[in-house]
């Protein structure tokens, strides 16, 4: 039997989880044995930007952060269920990957 890793990344946590949630209704719907989804440790990106753009006055800085969410989900998948979870409709901001393995 194959074993299907999806990771899942994305800066928007419930976008993210909603399609974690419709990949196990799939899974739930066709029997496929699932787990997951596994919260990966989030990232953050973080730019400090200068207030003042002409260099005159005091140094201040404005704090910008970006968050990536992960999650991972592992699926004893057959090919019926593989197709479906292959026809999801993601977001644009939601990034997908699928490994395969026996």
């Amino acid at each position: 039997m194959q074993v299907a890793t999806i990771k899942l990344t994305g800066p928007d946590f419930k976008r993210l989880d909603s399609v974690c949630h419709e990949i196990k209704e799939i899974c739930k719907k066709t029997g496929a044995k699932v787990s997951g989804p596994v919260p990966l440790p989030t990232k953050r990106l973080k730019v400090p930007i200068r207030k003042s753009p002409c260099g005159d006055g005091s140094e201040t800085f404005e704090h910008w952060e970006m968050r990536i969410h992960k999650r991972l989900i592992n699926v004893e998948t057959n090919e019926r269920t593989l197709r479906q979870v292959m026809r999801v409709k993601v977001p644009d901001q939601v990034m997908i990957e699928i490994e395969l393995k026996e």
